[in-house]
């Protein structure tokens, strides 16, 4: 593809080649890459063999997105523990239970209660959210950690200290200063430790080492028995909640809104975004029987007013101590300025706002936190003419807020997509809800053993797109180079586009083969 930048001579030796499905060359590879790599959790196995290579030619990596470590010491060890963190359970096979995450806390000396903590569970908006609150609480002084997931493009960048994922040296050193108790734990448990758990266990030892002051903690599935459901903490955050992993959490909203619920703790303030309504009975429910303190966007807390922007949009929110002004948020789409007033919200809970104090927080370190607020992957222009969009949507309830912000935001003649889709995924439903803004679509296929076929894919898009458009390319880079052809069909100026979307491991990749900006 001549806009992708071209590919310099790859530093490492063939054992570290790039996947097929990501670059160039080497398509004969992949497959034995894939079937050497027994051991590894597929996902990470990719991403992380995309990013050795990439990164030479993505350019420079924005500050939140780690690049591979220059010293090839400590890139060897941290594919070390990349290696044995992917031996164990992958973040999809799951048996539902938090005995072996409170077995590993109870030897490491219980490191989750050496912090207060801002809890947060929902179906969409959990990274964003987290990352405007930790923002927030940087901005006045106080030190955070935050645990999200998944990762876009590095593993490190699940656990964040001060706003920056930790550094490899420092994950390094936090796997190994746990290790011995993790094999203890596995010893004395039926199933060993899974992935997450043990990723789970680093973050909260490396929050108590720090110290922080607070820590910012996304759950990675459900609640009640998800593996950050070890902290006790004083403000629970539920974003929207919609269907997604229904085979897991529940057919309706409210059965998955009960799995959910179990983040509400005993006294705690309980920060409810906007709800589906057997969704928002079960969360109230819940919040009575612990005799927990609840905020309810529309009714205590919302957004008063927003208006684009360049950049962004302007708002003004409404927050449990009053009235927050020309708050500039440079994320595009109402459901991120929804985002912010539930981050603000959660923030003033944490200080006490609307109930041990009413006075508000102060509003110029309000906007200054917001003005500085990141998302990687949702809404994130990556290159321009023509415009190339990422967005992790993943789900209907996704596709349809990124579908309406483009509206909103973008005045494209001819939006074309590339999608790639886990299999486990509505994908009808995601694609039903693109198919008014895409003018055509490309289907492609990421590198995850979890991708739906992109044939299969094809076949779904051509029922609801019809087959004149829909273009199948299972590659990544000759899907986006096929997409941005067709958004260049009528000229430099007529204002063509391209939005990669459909899962968080696609966009990851489509980051590393386009770089940024």
């Amino acid at each position: 593809m001549s806009e992708l930048p071209p590919r310099d001579n790859d530093p490492f030796d063939d054992a570290d080649a790039l996947p097929d499905g990501l670059s160039e060359g080497l398509p004969d590879e992949f497959d034995e890459i894939v079937a050497s790599e027994t051991t590894r959790d597929p996902d990470l196995a990719v991403i992380e063999a995309g990013s050795r290579t990439l990164r030479t030619q993505a350019g420079p990596p924005a500050a939140d997105i780690p690049a591979r470590p220059e010293d090839p010491e400590v890139d060897k060890a941290l594919r070390a523990v990349e290696t044995e963190l992917a031996s164990r359970w992958g973040e999809t096979k799951l048996e539902p239970s938090v005995s072996r995450i409170k077995a590993l806390m109870d030897v490491l000396g219980e490191p989750q209660r050496a912090y207060p903590s801002i809890h947060l569970t929902g179906t969409n908006g959990k990274t964003s959210t987290a990352r405007m609150i930790e923002a927030l609480l940087s901005a006045f002084e106080l030190r955070t950690g935050r645990y999200t997931s998944p990762h876009v493009q590095s593993v490190t960048e699940r656990i964040s200290l001060d706003q920056a994922p930790i550094s490899a040296e420092r994950f390094i050193e936090t796997y190994e200063d746990i290790k011995p108790y993790v094999e203890m734990v596995d010893a004395q448990q039926e199933y060993r430790l899974s992935f997450f758990e043990v990723l789970t266990g680093m973050a909260y030892a490396a929050f108590a080492d720090a110290p922080v002051d607070v820590a910012v903690v996304e759950v990675g599935m459900g609640g009640s028995w998800d593996a950050t459901n070890v902290i006790d903490a004083d403000v629970a955050v539920v974003t929207p909640i919609d269907l997604d992993h229904t085979d897991r959490l529940g057919k309706t909203p409210g059965e998955i809104a009960g799995e959910k619920s179990g983040i509400i703790k005993q006294d705690a303030t309980v920060i409810l975004a906007q709800q589906p309504v057997d969704a928002a009975q079960v969360l109230l429910k819940k919040s009575v029987e612990v005799n927990a303190t609840v905020a309810r966007e529309g009714l205590e807390f919302g957004v008063a007013s927003r208006q684009l922007a360049v950049g962004g949009q302007m708002v003004t929110l409404r927050g449990l101590g009053g009235e927050y002004e020309e708050i500039f948020l440079p994320l595009h789409g109402a459901h991120q300025a929804h985002n912010a007033a539930v981050a603000l919200a959660a923030v003033e809970a944490f200080f006490g706002v609307g109930a041990a104090r009413s006075e508000p927080l102060d509003i110029d370190t309000v906007r200054k936190a917001f003005s500085q607020v990141s998302s990687p992957g949702r809404l994130e222009i990556v290159r321009t003419s023509p415009t190339v969009l990422l967005d992790a949507a993943h789900n209907p309830a996704g596709a349809r807020v990124t579908a309406a912000a483009i509206g909103e935001v973008f005045d494209f003649s001819r939006l074309i997509g590339v999608v790639g889709a886990s299999g486990d995924k509505d994908v009808r439903g995601f694609l039903e809800a693109f198919e008014p803004v895409f003018a055509e679509i490309v289907v492609t296929q990421n590198s995850s053993h979890r991708a739906m076929d992109a044939d299969e894919l094809a076949a779904v898009a051509v029922e609801v797109f019809g087959e004149d458009r829909v273009q199948v390319e299972p590659r990544m880079p000759d899907a986006i180079e096929a997409a941005i052809t067709l958004a260049e069909e009528e000229g430099e100026y007529a204002g063509g586009g391209v939005l990669v979307t459909g899962s968080v491991i696609t966009v990851g990749e489509a980051r590393l083969l386009l770089g940024r900006g």
